[in-house]
């Protein structure tokens, strides 16, 4: 009878701590995007709400972010001063910042691309450059090699090319295969672990640089501190993980002419390996070396938009593709001043 009642009152405790847990991570969560609201417009496609920014007039340049980020990570660039030659289309990846993913969808990088390319159809955009980072530079490949007449070229910042054996060490905790066990640990214990390890976290992405004081909300950091973006991190990460020996397979089929950029100090994603490899796949590949990280785009924006701009100087003209939005309508936190 002793045990039966210790049992009961063990999962008696359980329940408590798990509502109190969910009820601090929702109130994260609401803080959070209180903190960093959408900064652009919505599209309705293939059955999701698909957050983006669009402003400036020019040939266009669309921006793919990485795992666990979102728009705001391409706020540090001088996105202002190239909006008056160009036009800029930043994307919230499906299941990442404010765009949704439904619960239980397979986030295969072909879909993620299909919806991309079909971004670039509703927008009305003529073969735009395509910037991606880090996993958003494997979405950018899938989509040169599945859509091709849809892009005019890539821009690759540290992107994920082969495949991975082993996830980075900072994203391990992302790597639950099952679905249950997954939601329940979004919604109880990785917001409260990831706001104890945060600091930590940073450094070791954004190393061997340093991260910006203001990355949480000028870099939208603050969103990843909501159950939905661990679940979907997490779905990410086994789609790529799956999907990613078949995509390298496929590099020599590149029709179009593909730059990465790369830091030798990179602590997430090995350059040679990612990027050494991708010129002897294809001898459309143009591989740029710094001294920087993973984070490039952040610590070294303007480096990375003299790289960016002489890219896109080799495009060829293309259709001059006209924004609904003015710069001065988009938030300076997406689209950073430098002039």
């Amino acid at each position: 009878m002793f045990i039966v009642y210790v049992i009961a009152c063990l999962a008696i405790a359980m329940i408590a701590v798990t509502a109190v847990l969910m009820r601090f991570t929702r109130r994260v969560a609401r803080r959070a995007e209180a903190a960093v609201p959408p900064d652009g417009q919505f599209l309705d496609i293939d059955g999701e709400r698909l957050h983006y920014v669009d402003f400036g007039q020019g040939p266009a340049i669309v921006f793919i972010h990485g795992l666990c980020g979102q728009l705001r990570n391409f706020a540090y660039l001088p996105l202002a001063a190239l909006a008056r030659t160009h036009r800029v289309v930043l994307i919230d990846r499906p299941g990442s910042g404010y765009s949704t993913r439904a619960r239980g969808r397979d986030a295969a990088l072909a879909w993620q691309a299909n919806i991309v390319a079909q971004v670039i159809d509703r927008l009305g955009l003529d073969r735009p450059l395509v910037v991606g980072h880090s996993l958003g530079g494997a979405v950018s490949l899938m989509l040169a090699l599945n859509h091709p007449q849809r892009v005019g070229a890539l821009a690759l910042m540290a992107p994920l090319t082969q495949p991975v054996s082993e996830v980075p060490a900072a994203f391990r905790g992302l790597a639950i295969r099952n679905a249950w066990w997954r939601r329940w640990v979004g919604r109880t214990l990785a917001v409260p672990i990831g706001m104890m390890t945060g600091r930590a976290t940073l450094a070791y992405v954004f190393g061997p640089e340093d991260a910006p004081k203001d990355f949480l909300i000028r870099g939208g950091g603050v969103l990843g501190f909501r159950p939905g973006n661990f679940e979907s991190g997490s779905v990410d990460i086994l789609a790529a993980e799956r999907d990613m020996t078949a995509l390298a397979a496929r590099y020599a089929a590149l029709t179009v002419p593909v730059d990465i950029l790369y830091g030798r100090g990179d602590r997430i994603l090995d350059y040679r390996q990612h990027g050494e490899r991708m010129p002897v796949a294809s001898h459309r590949v143009r591989l740029a070396l710094v001294d920087g990280g993973h984070m490039l785009p952040v610590t070294q924006p303007e480096a990375t938009m003299q790289w960016l701009q002489a890219v896109a100087a080799r495009m060829p003209p293309t259709h001059d593709n006209r924004a609904t939005h003015d710069v001065a309508t988009v938030s300076t936190q997406a689209a950073n001043d430098a002039a």
